[in-house]
């Protein structure tokens, strides 16, 4: 018997993308003029209003007005009749200083805050990630594209989701075909939803989702309702951080809970997440499981993690969970401290992770397989 796994994906419109980037941009502001900066600063948005709260310990000034505005403006929200708009929203501000209770842990190297993270690899695309979610990415991300930069579907407006489910044979690991494709895009009055499915049709989708995947049985939902004309804050409100599984792995493999935007990376819900993420696909690249699961825990103030555990789900592994537990061990510094360093996380980078996914994208260190090597080495296998 076959086996379907969806994905979804939303579009930088989406009124909690629309938070996450704030809330990402504030974050890089801070880090640009002060690497050691203490962030952890949660946006909501609705009709004609953007809140911004949290905490923040940083020696520049961070003008969340004018960034949370900018940050608007190049999404796309320009437009008044949107009743949410880069120039007319109100931006108010609640922040206030990181709680030295947390901080004095923090400033020895420990983690700024208990929790599980998780991290996955897996051999269905080249960026080793899943791939409903990553052509549900691909999706809402060319929507954007063609809506920005190109003089076809004039009608589009910033706020999208996208949905993939694709068939897999019996073991579950080898994707058959495309099932169900769901685009729901945000769009001018008066325009007719033939027509949009017409254009997703034939610029949408040959653009993203390989050819092979697709035959004359697929199903294609556009915009089910029949109209998608009020859209983004006003019509929906939008929080930091309630897009998690959009920002993992699309809910294949397990998610710790904790959110990634406007946290800087001495919290380890981001840093240890980053790192799981990078553990998995150095183990995967190297061969050593063709798909892996990785969880590592903390405690506040320490430094240490309390656990690390793999799974490779019974396929694939060139050595038992608890063996490749040991090399990771071995081979990975899992303070937060030394993770900060090797990914650089004190770099202001983050408003780009904050719309389509934090992870299978190039030009991010937790992306690299730069560990392969001394992985095969520990193993006993052949480099």
């Amino acid at each position: 018997m076959s086996y379907l796994f969806t994905s979804e994906s939303v579009s930088e419109g989406h009124p909690d993308k629309v938070a996450d980037q704030i809330s990402d941009a504030v974050l890089d502001a801070a880090l640009t003029d002060d690497p050691y900066s203490r962030v952890a600063v949660e946006v909501l948005v609705t009709t004609g209003l953007v809140l911004v709260a949290g905490e923040m310990t940083t020696r520049t000034y961070v003008d969340v007005e004018k960034i949370a505005r900018e940050t608007i403006r190049q999404i796309g929200y320009t437009d008044p009749a949107l009743r949410f708009d880069a120039e007319s929203c109100a931006v108010l501000t609640a922040i206030h200083e990181q709680s030295g209770d947390i901080g004095q842990g923090v400033d020895t190297g420990g983690a700024g805050d208990q929790g599980i993270m998780f991290g996955y690899a897996c051999r269905e695309s080249e960026s080793l990630m899943p791939l409903p979610i990553t052509y549900a990415h691909g999706l809402v991300r060319e929507l954007g594209s063609i809506r920005k930069q190109e003089d076809i579907m004039s009608y589009l407006r910033p706020d999208a989701k996208s949905q993939v489910t694709i068939e897999y044979e019996d073991d579950r690991r080898t994707p058959r075909r495309i099932h169900t494709v769901v685009v729901s895009t945000q769009h001018d009055a008066g325009v007719e939803r033939a027509d949009i499915e017409a254009d997703i049709r034939t610029h949408l989708l040959p653009r993203v989702i390989d050819d092979y995947l697709l035959d004359d049985e697929y199903i294609l939902h556009v915009n089910p309702t029949g109209r998608f004309v009020l859209g983004g804050p006003h019509a929906d409100a939008g929080l930091t951080g309630r897009k998690i599984i959009v920002d993992t792995y699309g809910g294949k493999g397990a998610h710790g809970g904790g959110a990634f935007s406007g946290k800087d990376a001495s919290k380890v819900d981001r840093s240890g997440a980053y790192a799981a993420r990078h553990i998995a696909k150095n183990i995967v690249q190297a061969h050593l499981a063709e798909e892996v699961e990785v969880q590592i825990s903390y405690a506040i103030g320490v430094e240490e993690p309390v656990s690390v555990a793999l799974d490779t789900k019974g396929v694939g592994s060139a050595l038992p969970d608890r063996e490749l537990e040991a090399i990771v061990l071995e081979t990975f510094d899992l303070r937060p401290a030394a993770i900060i360093e090797r990914f650089d996380l004190r770099k202001p980078q983050y408003r780009r992770t904050a719309a389509y996914g934090h992870f299978g994208r190039s030009g991010f260190a937790w992306e690299e397989t730069d560990c392969v090597d001394m992985l095969k080495d520990a193993a006993g296998v052949g480099v």
